[in-house]
């Protein structure tokens, strides 16, 4: 017969490790852009720029990013479930739910409507104006950009001191109890 108790803690544990790595894929692209091809891309011309930004966009639709964006979300919001009776853990991944839910409402509310007004720009080859189009886009996606880094980035850290916090409660052990283990020091 099978400890339900143990079940469960050996399911948060899984679970919050996939949420860490979920969150951990999430905020590397974000911080990517932020460092690497956003500046890259601001050396080019205006047509260069839209048209990159155009593949970009459409090419980051795939399965695999929609898992890990969606992914981070849904499993940190399922951590915060599963160890809502967990003492200070539980805060840590309240605290990496609350910072990632405002960067995916950043943005479904603000990177993907410029996206997709960038993408009905139309062929760069053919904008009348490149430079407007692109000045109505950049500046705009690039600070918002940087605002999801450091949220997602910040969502992470709280996730890894929460997994920190799991194994000191003896979340290797397979515990049922979110207690911590004798001896062990649970501190900031």
């Amino acid at each position: 017969m099978t400890d339900n108790s143990t079940g469960r803690r050996t399911t948060a544990g899984g679970v919050l490790g996939a949420a860490t790595v979920a969150m951990g894929l999430i905020a590397g692209v974000f911080y990517i852009f932020a460092c690497d091809v956003m500046p890259s891309l601001a050396r080019s011309d205006d047509r260069v720029f839209i048209e990159v930004m155009q593949n970009i966009n459409d090419v980051i639709q795939n399965p695999v990013f929609f898992l890990s964006f969606m992914g981070a979300l849904v499993l940190t919001a399922i951590s915060a479930w599963q160890l809502r009776g967990a003492g200070e853990l539980r805060w840590w991944v309240w605290a990496a739910l609350a910072a990632y839910a405002l960067t995916f409402l950043f943005t479904v509310a603000v990177n993907i409507p410029l996206n997709n007004d960038l993408a009905n720009a139309g062929d760069p080859a053919k904008i009348a104006d490149p430079a407007a189009v692109r000045a109505k886009f950049e500046d705009t996606w690039v600070v918002w950009n940087v605002v999801r880094a450091l949220l997602s980035t910040l969502a992470l850290a709280c996730l890894a001191r929460a997994l920190v916090l799991y194994g000191r409660l003896g979340g290797a052990r397979g515990a049922g109890s979110l207690e911590p283990a004798a001896g062990a020091r649970v501190g900031r």
